[in-house]
């Protein structure tokens, strides 16, 4: 199995650790530290990590061509969006969706997929994937992996400060992964000398 599909599924154990915590339940209904999102919701956003890589697997092979890690988030509509664009209104609306179903339901949810994931990842084959929201690119199957962890990584920490408990510890491989891309980001966004 290769590096990134260890580093995604360390953030995905992490992260459905954090989802059983008795505090992420005690604080479900109440507001988290990202503007408009109540602690369910990001739950939820987070938890959709790791439910969406399943469809990786299932969905054929699409037709669309492949792009870099860094080409797709310069294609992102919601990179620059305002906190009330259509887009991050309706990642809101997919996060309390998710959640609907509970914190105690969500976080078995997400266990489970991990435990699938362990045993298929190390098998699936490396080919192209896409979701219809991307837009009209598709990534290799691990760089879709990059970009799942990279929101895990985040959201753990966001969910955490949200509850009040430690932001989990990931091993440093994940977090070189996520750092060494946010910083590719970030200069392919303001330049080199500003970074």
């Amino acid at each position: 199995m290769t590096g990134i599909r260890d580093d995604f599924l360390s953030a995905a154990r992490s992260a459905a650790t954090l989802l059983h915590d008795p505090a992420v339940a005690a604080a479900w209904d109440k507001p988290s530290a990202l503007a408009e999102f109540g602690v369910g919701a990001l739950a939820g956003h987070m938890a959709n990590q790791v439910l969406l890589v399943p469809r990786f697997l299932e969905d054929p092979e699409p037709e669309e061509p492949v792009v870099s890690l860094l080409d797709h988030y310069g294609r992102s509509v919601w990179v620059a969006a305002g906190l009330d664009d259509e887009v991050n209104v309706n990642i809101r609306r997919g996060g309390e969706q998710i959640a609907s179903e509970g914190p105690q339901a969500l976080a078995a949810r997400v266990g489970s997929a991990v435990e699938e994931l362990a045993v298929r990842l190390p098998s699936a084959p490396e080919r192209p994937v896409r979701f219809p929201w991307w837009g009209p690119w598709s990534l290799t199957f691990d760089d879709a992996l990059v970009t799942r962890t990279l929101e895990l990584v985040v959201h753990s920490d966001d969910l955490a400060v949200s509850v009040g408990v430690p932001t989990p510890p990931l091993p440093e491989s994940v977090v070189d992964r996520v750092t060494v891309l946010l910083s590719r980001l970030a200069v392919r966004r303001h330049g080199p000398t500003a970074v």
